[in-house]
């Protein structure tokens, strides 16, 4: 391969990374218009257009993201032969970008912040705005180095590091009718619920735990965020289910009282996101080592402390009871035939 070849492909790697040609100029510390210049050769050299406008910025092409998908591994050794991966946080003048959401922000940055003065103080930290169902785009269009959020969909290109398995719970007023020592299923059932629904859905993973059990409860009111959440809660009689870490503010200083949910709710882990190919990104390992170390050990505090103040909701026996009734309803449904016990004398 010709000198002018590779220096091609760094190029074009670099526009892929940053996912515009003014911040690909950035990186490599050329001029935009030498980054566009090198361009035009790619398309020449190439025989194909590489990148289209798209609004303010710009798409690439199928023949760009499958050269890319080839080139980005043997590039990726190159530069750490050549330029092996020195970082020091001391001296470093670096700008990491993280998709998060406003829990996540809210638990991480602080401290996050306040390592960074102390041990890094040329580190800035962009937020990015989160939607688990675009995380692995975020992270292939290099709009951020991590994510913070939950991964269903594997993919061998996203690498992920555990955090922790948010713990769901029920939430109200203190001086609700309900706000007693225990939540009973059936009470729970009867309740008039406010349900956080991101994509406008009446539904949620509550709903589906009730329905196994043939249970199913009245959502009276929905929002698309959590933050309306406590006002809503403090001033009406609707309970709410959510991820206890959300509410750790009110549930701690006793704002709204809270319960271990009377049904089995599945625990969707969390995780810290990233491309592969910034696995040997040292600066990138130095700062994902400490967001794990906060948020592991902020997840340990939450948990001591929520079980000093949890109140009881969860019943074996009565949610054994349900799936017997309903497992014995679905075979009537079938059969029509009673499987209730006869009482005997009958």
């Amino acid at each position: 391969m010709r000198p002018q070849e590779l220096n091609l492909l760094m190029i074009f790697d670099a526009i892929m990374t940053e996912g515009a040609i003014t911040r690909a100029a950035d990186r490599l510390a050329m001029t935009q218009p030498a980054v566009s210049n090198a361009l035009s050769r790619m398309r020449t050299a190439w025989g194909d257009e590489l990148f289209v406008k798209d609004g303010r910025g710009i798409q690439p092409t199928a023949f760009a993201r499958n050269l890319w998908s080839q080139i980005q591994t043997p590039l990726g050794a190159l530069e750490d032969a050549v330029n092996p991966a020195l970082f020091e946080p001391a001296t470093a003048n670096r700008t990491f970008r993280i998709a998060a959401t406003d829990t996540f922000v809210e638990m991480v940055w602080g401290p996050l912040r306040q390592m960074i003065e102390r041990e890094a103080p040329g580190i800035n930290i962009y937020a990015i705005p989160i939607q688990s169902i675009e995380t692995a785009d975020i992270l292939k269009d290099a709009e951020a180095e991590l994510a913070i959020s939950k991964y269903i969909r594997p993919e061998s290109v996203i690498h992920s590091e555990h955090l922790l398995d948010p713990r769901y719970v029920v939430v109200m007023r203190p001086g609700h009718p309900l706000a007693k020592e225990a939540l009973t299923l059936e009470q729970f059932i009867q309740a008039e619920h406010l349900l956080v629904s991101l994509t406008g859905d009446v539904s949620g993973p509550t709903d589906q735990a009730l329905q196994s059990i043939g249970k199913s409860r009245r959502i009276a009111m929905t929002v698309n965020n959590f933050h309306n959440v406590p006002s809503l809660l403090k001033q009406t009689d609707l309970i709410c289910v959510a991820p206890s870490m959300v509410f750790e503010k009110e549930i701690f200083s006793q704002q709204l009282a809270v319960f271990e949910a009377p049904v089995e709710l599945p625990r969707t882990p969390l995780s810290l996101l990233w491309h592969k190919r910034q696995d040997h990104d040292a600066g990138l390992r130095w700062l994902r080592s400490h967001i794990v170390r906060i948020i592991h050990e902020r997840g340990k505090q939450h948990e001591a402390l929520l079980a000093q103040c949890c109140r009881k909701g969860y019943c074996e026996d009565a949610l054994r009871s349900a799936r017997a009734q309903h497992h014995d309803e679905r075979i009537e449904a079938c059969t029509g035939v009673s499987v209730k016990p006869v009482p005997v004398g009958k």
